[in-house]
């Protein structure tokens, strides 16, 4: 079987975006591929200050994929921090690219244009992301479409490997699913938690009324095109033609139904998220953090030989 990857960081409460973007596609994937999902927390340390939090949020994130429908068993969940070889090939890809190579990353723009903290952990995160990627010989990696550049990054450091070293990285490629691939936030933007435009998967209903009844909508169309964009992640356009055609104006009706449409979708995966114990989340961060040990340490004896620090 071919190998796929896929992370999520532990940086805040998962939202819709994240299921629609890497959660569900993933889930229908792992069926098809060698599975690796990893909990990306030294990513999350690019934003993330607080430990307390962190450890949180680690854990329910373990427990947001169990509840989506991985299978632990199927899949190797783990820890990107439990297994250092990540940030030890991540300092040797950031030793062949160069500056202007990572300035031109689009994620790094976009947050320094946001305002964010311009650390040099954000700087070079496309080379941790490399490395997350090329440590496995990973053949596949589902992404949002705004997250193509990452793959083509993790490309670039494997061919200027090879070129420096010989033959070491299999170059990856992208899987996007261009219905789902990227789910606008509250705001019309991309959905991010860093720009506080969020769904929560896994809030109570309330939190999804107050966040749904906050997205902006535009009072010179009949059709409110933001609760639309989001509609669209859940039902077909053939299914919400109908709901919007009888509900032209009537924001708050449709505003209602995108509750119900969420509501409908989250309780029974909420349901089994609170049969998850902590413990139960360690225990199979545990067991995935040995499987991935495994695959990533036989990779580095690989590396170290060959960039010439073994000896």
């Amino acid at each position: 079987m071919k190998r796929l990857l896929t992370g999520l960081q532990p940086s805040g409460a998962l939202h819709i975006g994240n299921y629609f973007g890497a959660l569900k596609p993933f889930v229908e994937l792992s069926r098809e591929y060698e599975s690796f999902l990893m909990i990306a927390d030294y990513h999350a340390l690019t934003s993330l200050k607080d430990p307390a939090e962190l450890r949180a949020n680690i854990l329910n994130v373990a427990k947001d994929y169990i509840a989506a429908g991985i299978d632990p068993e199927g899949a190797v969940i783990f820890k990107q921090s439990d297994v250092p070889e990540h940030t030890e090939l991540a300092w040797i890809f950031e030793c062949l690219v160069t500056v202007p190579f990572l300035m031109q990353a689009h994620a790094y723009k976009d947050k320094v244009a946001k305002g964010l903290e311009a650390n040099a952990g954000l700087f070079a995160y496309p080379m941790l992301m490399a490395a997350d990627i090329l440590l496995y010989d990973t053949d596949v990696v589902p992404v949002g479409s705004d997250q193509r550049q990452h793959i083509e990054y993790a490309r670039e450091a494997a061919a200027k490997f090879n070129n420096a070293f010989g033959a070491t990285f299999k170059e990856p490629q992208e899987r996007i699913l261009e219905s789902v691939a990227v789910v606008p936030g509250t705001d019309g933007k991309k959905m991010s938690k860093s720009y506080g435009n969020t769904i929560p998967l896994f809030g109570t209903k309330d939190e999804t009324v107050k966040a749904v009844m906050s997205i902006v909508t535009d009072s010179s169309s009949d059709r409110p095109e933001n609760v639309y964009a989001i509609h669209r992640a859940l039902r077909s356009e053939v299914e919400l033609a109908p709901l919007y055609d009888a509900n032209k104006g009537k924001y708050k009706a449709l505003k209602d139904a995108l509750v119900e449409d969420i509501e409908a979708m989250v309780a029974p995966m909420r349901e089994k998220r609170d049969a998850i114990s902590d413990a139960d989340a360690k225990q199979i961060l545990g067991l995935g953090a040995e499987k991935a040990r495994a695959k990533a340490s036989a990779k580095m004896v690989e590396v170290r030989n060959k960039v010439g620090v073994s000896i």
